[in-house]
Parts: structure tokens; C-alpha cells; sequence
């Protein structure tokens, strides 16, 4: 592919890094102009800078309406139009422990950042969209928003929480030509899932490559993904190759959601043979 984004302008949040900064850097590469929206304004300033001419910052807490907005002015100002916003900044509250256990002490922030900021995103950037002829909204959920599971609750249902609003905003929008779509990332090893905060004697990077092994085995498809993956969905649910596609939630999972990865009749039939022998 080429230019598949020649004269676009997007937006991506949560884009100085990780999954974000993976689409950012693709979709430069195919030709668009990109402003990465993030709180972290080093990280996000330096990237800038290395991008080159075709990228700007802008810090974001995208929480806040009045910030949000500010994003998609700058936006336009900058480049001159908007036709594509990956709503991907988000945070997780690492909690471990039982339902029983649990405080929800970090509740009202990760629903703030993964689901208002969501929210806010495909809102203030439609309104932009519906006056110019429509254009591309795409929101970063998780496996984890469509598959139940163990531990996690307020990011889980914060990320449930993107799919629905995810069809209904496709739903309401589609009069006035803007598509929104959904992404759903599986075994990605990015920062926020490493489960290690810093990269102490290398002790980061050792613990995400225990993890993936784990995660690997509940992933039919033996192969690791990266942030390329993710982003290369991105650039496909941003381009005019997608321009009849709206309101879709798609997995990029290694096929993890299509069920178990490992088989149950083997188990079964182990334990029968086991109840055999012993006569």
C-alpha cells in the first residue's frame, strides 16, 4: 500500500506511545498529516519532533470536554480539516484481586479516560465531520470488553462499555456520512500490559516476555502481535477502502475470541482412558 491516507488529516489519542504511537507513525507513512493527542507532553513533544513536518502535539486530557475540543481546533487550524480520530487513549486499574476484594477505588478515572474520553472523541470530532462531508471515527476497546473473565472489572467494563457506545454513535452518525468502527486489541505487548511499571535492570522486559508466553497460549494463532497489527486496522477502518463499513467491531486477537485455544475432548478423553486403565 501507498498513500492509502494522501490529503487526510487524523487524530490520535494516547499516541505517544504503544498502540498509539504505532498508528501514528503508519499513517504518516500512507500520507496523512497526524496530530498525537496525549497527557504525556515529553514523550509526545519528542516524537512530534521526530516525525517530522507532517506531525504535531497537542497535550490532551481527554477526561475533559473543553480539552477535547481544544484537540480537534488545533487540528483543523494546523492541517485544515479532520477526517479520522482514533479514540485509543485509555488506562487500566491493574487490579488483581477477587470481585470480593475488590474497592473500585479507580473507577471513576478509568471511566473517565477509557469511556467519556471515548465519548468526547467521537462527539466533538462528528460534529467537525458532519460539516465537511462526513469522515472516519475509530475507538480502541479490548478483548476484554467482549469476552468476560478474571479480574480487571472497571477496565473490563469500561471497555464493554466502547463496543456499545460504539454501534449506537454508528448508528446516529450514519446520516451524516461519519463511519465508527471499533477495535479490539488482543495479546499486544505494549507498557500498559506489561504489568511491570519500570524497567528496572531489564526486570520490564523480562516480565513481559513471561506474560506473552502465558498469553500465547490462549491464542490459536501461534504468532505475536505487535502495534503494526493494531495499527494497520486502524489505517484500513480510516481510508476509503472501508467507506461502506460502520458500526463493526473488530477483533485483532490472533483468533483468541473465537474460543478455547486448547481441547477439551483431549482432556476428556485423558481422563477416561486414565479411569480405564485403572479398571
Amino acid at each position: 500500500m501507498a498513500n492509502e491516507l494522501a490529503g487526510k488529516v487524523a487524530i490520535v489519542t494516547g499516541g505517544s506511545r504503544g498502540l498509539g504511537r504505532g498508528m501514528v507513525e503508519l499513517f504518516l507513512e500512507e500520507g496523512a498529516r497526524v496530530v498525537i493527542a496525549d497527557v504525556l507532553e515529553e514523550e509526545g513533544q519528542a516524537l512530534a519532533q521526530d516525525l517530522g513536518g507532517d506531525v504535531r502535539f497537542k497535550q490532551t486530557d481527554v477526561s475533559k470536554r473543553e480539552a477535547v475540543e481544544a484537540l480537534v481546533d488545533y487540528a483543523v487550524s494546523e492541517f485544515g480539516g479532520l477526517h479520522a480520530i482514533v479514540n485509543n487513549a485509555g488506562l487500566s486499574d491493574n487490579a488483581f484481586g477477587s470481585l470480593l476484594d475488590a474497592d473500585f477505588d479507580a473507577f471513576e478515572r478509568v471511566m473517565a479516560v477509557n469511556v467519556k474520553g471515548v465519548m468526547l472523541g467521537t462527539q466533538i470530532a462528528a460534529r467537525h465531520m458532519a460539516q465537511h462531508g462526513g469522515g472516519s471515527v475509530i475507538n480502541v476497546s479490548s478483548i476484554s470488553g467482549i469476552q468476560a473473565g478474571f479480574g480487571f472489572f472497571n477496565y473490563r467494563a469500561s471497555k464493554a462499555a466502547v463496543v456499545n457506545f460504539t454501534q449506537c454513535a454508528a448508528i446516529e452518525l450514519g446520516v451524516n456520512l461519519v463511519r465508527v468502527n471499533c477495535i479490539c486489541p488482543g495479546n499486544i505487548p505494549t507498557p500498559m500490559g506489561t504489568f511491570a511499571a519500570a524497567d528496572e535492570d531489564g526486570l520490564q522486559k523480562r516480565i513481559q516476555e513471561a506474560v506473552n508466553d502465558v498469553r500465547m497460549g490462549w491464542q490459536p494463532l501461534k504468532r505475536q502481535g505487535s502495534p503494526r497489527d493494531i495499527a494497520e486496522a486502524a489505517l484500513f477502518l480510516s481510508s476509503d477502502r472501508s467507506r461502506q463499513v460502520s458500526g463493526q467491531i473488530l477483533s485483532v486477537d490472533g483468533g483468541a475470541t473465537a474460543g478455547m485455544a486448547k481441547s477439551l475432548i483431549g482432556e476428556i478423553m485423558e481422563a477416561r482412558a486414565a479411569v480405564e486403565a485403572a479398571g
